[in-house]
């Protein structure tokens, strides 16, 4: 952590002098840990989803839902043995899975843990986050990560760019997504429709993103290994959104349902979102 190189910003910062670009010291800042209903109903299930939902972000989202932790930095700062008891307890209170929620930034400390609880655990582990990774860092979860839930948010450099301030996220996330899938190139499920294995890609809609959305979901669709795909439809303009006048407004049934249908006739499966989810409501109160 002298030279922090774990994201693909490769800021080199001295992470115990000073904050990264992610926003974040080497002490683990976590905003939130809690049973989950809102993710896709495989991780989710009955009980929920044991979620630790850490502060700070390697992305710049302009839309971003969860921007008073992600941008605003809303937390407090914990110890690993901190982590271990809140992961504990959420296995105690009967959580499907264990669900390290935007942990890119504190990956190493993550693998650390897991190397001395995971077999203690018993139950899936979950790496949550925004697809902007490096295929050095998810080397280190191998063998630790039992269901990867990357977000892949574009193709298009200059979308990127302007929305994320990341114009080599693809160039990333793509081969991020190729070693994710070679960790875990198969879906498991237990007799209950719960994953214990396997990777779940996430891609939101943009409001006149459509055709992007449909380049990401051709290239998904021709590697070798086919993970489950989720297209959500939950946008709405946050944060600073007002300040890119084509995405200051909700989703179109048109925009999302070209998508999907898309999705459908390249033979690809996983999970839709009906209408009406276009709020906050899902997102957890920070």
């Amino acid at each position: 952590m002298s030279e922090c190189r774990l994201c693909p910003r490769n800021c080199g910062t001295d992470r115990s002098r000073k904050a990264g670009v992610c926003g974040c010291t080497d002490e683990i800042r976590v905003a939130k840990y809690m049973l989950h209903f809102g993710e896709e109903p495989c991780i989710s299930g009955t009980r929920g989803s044991g979620a630790v939902f850490f502060s700070g972000c390697n992305l710049k989202c302009a839309f971003c839902q969860n921007y008073p932790i992600s941008h605003g930095l809303k937390g407090d700062n914990i110890t690993p043995d901190r982590l271990k008891e809140m992961i504990f307890e959420l296995k105690e209170k009967g959580a499907h899975n264990i669900n390290f929620v935007t942990g890119t930034h504190f990956a190493d400390k993550i693998a650390e843990i897991l190397h001395e609880c995971k077999d203690k655990l018993g139950i899936p582990i979950v790496y949550n986050c925004g697809g902007y990774e490096k295929t050095e860092t998810l080397k280190m979860l191998e063998g630790l990560v039992d269901i990867y839930l990357p977000d892949m948010k574009y193709y298009s450099a200059e979308m990127s760019a302007r929305y994320s301030g990341a114009p080599d996220y693809f160039e990333y996330a793509l081969p991020a997504l190729k070693e994710m899938l070679r960790q875990q190139p198969e879906q498991v499920f237990d007799d209950n429709g719960i994953m214990q294995r396997g990777v779940i890609v996430r891609h939101l809609v943009l409001p006149k993103g459509y055709h992007d959305s449909m380049k990401l979901l051709d290239i998904i669709s021709e590697l070798p290994s086919r993970p489950l795909v989720s297209i959500m439809r939950q946008y709405t303009p946050c944060y600073g959104a007002s300040e890119f006048p084509e995405i200051n407004r909700k989703l179109t049934t048109f925009e999302y349902d070209k998508v999907t249908e898309h999705c459908a006739d390249i033979g690809l499966k996983g999970f839709m979102q009906e209408k009406g989810c276009e709020n906050l409501d899902m997102t957890p109160d920070f």
